[in-house]
């Protein structure tokens, strides 16, 4: 790809640093910026910067917020006694997206995975048991990928709340193993939620 400008090519290739961008959907993301007014162009640039240092991570389960706590833990309306925990931020927005989901959550920040150099260290795994201990939480939901990574992060964690009287469950597999729940279709993690499993039962089912 031939560019007569440096510029332009150089905020092509930025662009084409994105997840799932390519150099042609780049270009035309950068031709299009170029057709507006320097005014929207500034006002775009400054949403982004100002996103990246000023957005947070709330305290209470590690989901982005604009103060310490995000709007999810903030809502005396969600039914604070019940978690739901997921890998990462996306599984977020995805279960809120079917609007059948009234708890909080709990945001591992990844998966255990040895071959990644990911270990139950790196994630937030004993703040989860730290909030189930004060927080006197009812139910635990684990709304984790169906896959290897996944069903061993919930056997690992299931050991760690056996002292804990809780209901552990986790959602059902209407969402094909090996799949990712951001790719879910709404209906489907919608259904999977409401038809949760004991964690028993599926951990001793594999």
């Amino acid at each position: 790809m031939q560019f007569s400008s440096s510029l332009l090519e150089n905020a092509v290739n930025e662009f084409a640093k994105l997840p799932g961008i390519g150099k042609k959907t780049a270009l035309r993301l950068v031709l299009h910026l170029l057709k507006l007014d320097t005014g929207h162009v500034n006002q775009f640039s400054d949403i982004i910067a100002k996103m990246r240092s000023e957005i947070k991570f709330c305290q209470r389960c590690f989901n982005v917020a604009d103060g310490d706590i995000c709007s999810i833990c903030a809502n005396s309306m969600r039914k604070q006694e019940m978690i739901c925990v997921v890998e990462n931020i996306r599984d977020v927005i995805a279960i809120e997206s079917t609007q059948q989901y009234n708890g909080i959550y709990h945001v591992l920040g990844g998966v255990i995975s040895p071959l990644d150099g990911m270990g139950p260290d790196q994630l937030n795994i004993e703040s989860l048991l730290h909030r189930i201990q004060k927080e006197k939480t009812e139910e635990i939901i684990f709304a984790l990928n169906p896959n290897i990574q996944g069903d061993t992060t919930i056997y690992y964690i299931q050991k760690k709340l056996q002292p804990h009287h809780c209901r552990v469950t986790t959602i059902a597999r209407g969402i094909a193993f090996g799949g990712e729940l951001e790719y879910a279709d709404e209906m489907t993690l919608a259904r999977s939620l409401q038809n949760r499993l004991p964690v028993e039962s599926y951990v001793s089912g594999r």
